[in-house]
């Protein structure tokens, strides 16, 4: 298996090519439809996760893929061996929808439970963070997708009262109450997993997220933000794991959990 750079340098360049297919894909309008647990997907989700699997099945053939529309389609690989990874080529498809440019790709290699590399591509933004291989960073591209910026970016100290980020799609009562006791000095309404990116670059403190997420929606984000000195736990204080079986929920399915900045002035 080739070493952890090659393949950060790997889900950088399938993350960029994806993010143009379905940039041409928004751009001339995307046809919808319902899947069977009602969430909606599109020609985009699918292309793109086409082109990333071939990619990986090309340079990685050993290792285990688990993406999104493959498990919507029924087909679950093997994990059991610990190294796998996880594919979600549209996050924040709703945004995609509805015109909003915070929709991205993303790539994630877990090991162990751990997310030790990912990359967030935010192809309508132009930009792109990567996590692992003992960096963070992110990467400015321009018009023809070629990087013109690459900048370490780390997770701030949380302060007394925090910049919270919450999901423009998904909210819910739970993420409310737990914001009112939070003393928040900010409260942003964002997209997908660039909330995990927004605090790994240090521009908000907190994301918490009480409603369902499934592990390809949060592995990405997760790796660049624990690369960036952050720390995404669940209620208990455990660091989130990958791979999970866990009681009352779905295979690959997150319990709730804490998106925050760098863990020396928690609580």
């Amino acid at each position: 298996m080739r070493d952890r750079q090659d393949i950060l340098k790997l889900f950088e360049t399938s993350a960029i090519a994806a993010g143009r297919v379905i940039l041409d894909i928004y751009k001339a309008g995307a046809g919808v439809r319902l899947k069977g647990d009602k969430s909606p997907v599109t020609e985009a989700d699918e292309a793109a996760e086409r082109l990333i699997l071939d990619a990986l099945a090309r340079a990685l053939p050993d290792v285990p893929v688990v993406a999104e529309e493959e498990v919507a389609a029924g087909r679950i690989p093997d994990v059991s061996g610990g190294r796998f990874i996880l594919v979600d080529p549209l996050d924040g498809t709703r945004e995609f929808i509805g015109g909003h440019d915070d929709f991205t790709v993303n790539i994630a290699l877990i090991e162990a439970g751990i997310p030790v590399l990912g990359v967030v591509h935010a192809p309508a933004l132009n930009t792109l963070y990567l996590g692992g291989a003992g960096k963070a960073e992110k990467l400015k591209l321009d018009e023809h997708d070629r990087v013109v910026a690459r900048m370490p970016i780390a997770a701030r100290l949380k302060g007394a009262s925090p910049s919270v980020l919450v999901s423009r799609s998904h909210n819910c009562a739970a993420t409310d109450a737990y914001i009112r006791k939070a003393e928040v000095l900010e409260r942003k309404t964002v997209g997908s997993s660039l909330k995990f990116c927004l605090v790994a670059e240090g521009v908000a403190d907190l994301y918490p997220r009480f409603s369902p997420t499934m592990e390809w929606d949060t592995a990405a984000g997760d790796a660049v933000l624990r690369a960036a000195g952050g720390m995404v736990a669940t209620e208990d204080g455990a660091p989130l794991t990958y791979g999970k079986r866990l009681p009352g929920l779905r295979t690959f399915e997150n319990p709730p959990f804490l998106a925050t900045g760098r863990p020396s002035e928690r609580g």
